[in-house]
């Protein structure tokens, strides 16, 4: 059995961004909060006028503050209206095509990742010597396979 450590990362960070929503939903936003939020806009379940969509063909950010409108957290996708330039406009964003979500009142931001954690499918190794012994580290994975005990 392979366990899939990039899904289980994708989906506890997915929680984490709809349980902040769940908080904003139930509360609204206290103090100097506010939420930055990328997604894809390419992604099929993602809903939003032909006019934005053609605006921003691949991916777009959002701001959450002071002006929205009928939002909802729902199991896989937030419904929210946003002003445009004067426009009010209906969004459907699906979690899964989130890319990152920030509030820099918080100082905190999160990037939900797409791609899965190999690191033996990486290019570069570094060398590195933790207790005097070779492993190596790549992207913040260290191969611990010298540290095993036969």
């Amino acid at each position: 059995m392979k366990i899939d450590y990039s899904k289980i990362l994708k989906n506890n960070m997915i929680n984490v961004f709809r349980d902040v929503l769940k908080i904003i939903e139930k509360n609204g936003f206290k103090e100097g909060h506010h939420l930055y939020i990328t997604f894809k806009t390419d992604d099929e379940d993602v809903i939003i006028p032909d006019w934005l969509k053609e605006k921003f063909p691949d991916k777009m950010t959002i701001i959450m503050q002071h002006e929205y409108w009928n939002f909802k957290v729902a199991k896989d996708n937030l419904n929210i209206t946003l002003s445009f330039n004067d426009i009010k406009s209906n969004i459907k964003i699906p979690f899964d095509s989130v890319i990152s979500f920030a509030d820099p009142y918080a100082n905190f931001g999160l990037k939900l990742i797409n791609n899965e954690i190999n690191y033996k499918k990486t290019k570069k190794f570094q060398e590195k010597k933790f207790n005097n012994k070779k492993c190596f580290k790549q992207n913040n994975i260290i191969d611990f396979n010298k540290f095993k005990k036969n």
